[in-house]
């Protein structure tokens, strides 16, 4: 089933910012971000970061609107201001997120709502590939979910997550990492908080 993909850019200028605001997402909400982000806990939105830009991605304009509300009472509590926050749509059709000109080449993107006490994060190439990656998942009984071309995929132990990361060690772009996941918190970072870090908080 084709579903949205929309994604907030956040872009912070220094790339240090960009860590803190990423590990605050990752590993603790301020106690107004956590009230704010109480709707959202159910879905698992991912975060990622390039350099002092912050993306946060949804699968609804609806869930990313919520986000951004919980993004905004977190750069306040961290005294970060954004140069700009822009919201961007993926238009599948032509490959590109709505404000790219369209000859400028897009990544490839959204997926079943899946979770369990630990994570195995994936980024993938292209869209078609984490789709694909989440149908296999499915089959294999993984609760998995797609926010544009990251994969989330839910498991009950971290040793069963553990096996599943090293199967698709290898067949990904980017080595997967396992993740325990925090309660209450409904970003899901994908890539590591810390500089230098192997993306994983354990």
């Amino acid at each position: 089933m084709a579903r949205d993909d929309w994604r907030a850019r956040v872009e912070l200028g220094e790339e240090e910012h960009a860590h803190g605001l990423l590990g605050r997402l990752g590993l603790g909400l301020s106690s107004e971000a956590a009230r704010l982000a109480e709707e959202l806990v159910e879905h698992r939105l991912v975060a990622s970061r390039e350099g002092g830009t912050v993306f946060l991605y949804a699968d609804s304009r609806a869930q990313l609107d919520q986000a951004i509300v919980v993004l905004e009472a977190e750069l306040e509590e961290g005294d970060l201001q954004p140069e700009h926050v822009t919201v961007e749509h993926w238009l599948s059709d032509e490959g590109r997120w709505d404000d790219e000109p369209p000859e400028a080449d897009g990544a490839p993107a959204s997926g079943a709502e899946g979770a369990g006490a630990w994570e195995v994060r994936v980024e993938c190439s292209t869209v078609e590939d984490a789709e694909a990656l989440v149908e296999r998942l499915d089959r294999d009984g993984y609760g998995a979910v797609r926010r544009f071309r990251f994969v989330i995929a839910g498991s009950a132990s971290r040793e069963e997550a553990e096996e599943l990361a090293r199967r698709l060690h290898g067949e990904v772009e980017r080595a997967p990492s396992v993740w325990e996941v925090l309660p209450r918190n409904p970003f899901a970072v994908v890539g590591s908080i810390f500089p230098g870090g192997s993306g994983t908080p354990l």
